[in-house]
């Protein structure tokens, strides 16, 4: 009787071998497999958006204090300003001259003189 072959062998193939056929994973596994490299590339990526979110806010939070600087020293300059105009009105009041033009002005005159006042003039 011819020799049997057993069930569980593997049919005889040719003499040629065929390439091997790729191995079939099934889609569930691909799925659950995690991609540790996009994982890090995103980790990297929420990294640089938070490292530039605190430099973005830093240069505003700049931006706005040098505007500030910038007003206060316009306000200094124009005080500045104004105190030596103060100075300067301060002593010419205190000049001789000046003191005398405003008394006039003000209808004042000194002791010994007589004020006269001339009226029905055209204004211009």
């Amino acid at each position: 009787m011819p020799s049997a072959r057993p069930a569980t062998a593997p049919p005889r193939r040719h003499s040629r071998t065929a390439p091997p056929r790729p191995r079939r994973v099934a889609a569930r596994v691909l799925r659950d497999r995690v991609r540790w490299d996009r994982v890090g590339r995103v980790g990297l990526l929420v990294v640089l958006c938070v490292v530039a979110g605190l430099y973005v806010q830093q240069g505003l939070a700049y931006l706005g204090v040098r505007g500030q600087a910038n007003q206060q020293r316009a306000i200094v300059r124009q005080l500045t300003r104004d105190n030596a105009a103060l100075r300067a009105q301060q002593r010419s009041l205190g000049d001789p001259v000046t003191i005398l033009r405003d008394a006039r002005a003000l209808g004042m005159v000194r002791p010994g003189e007589h004020p006269y006042e001339v009226t029905g003039l055209p204004k211009h």
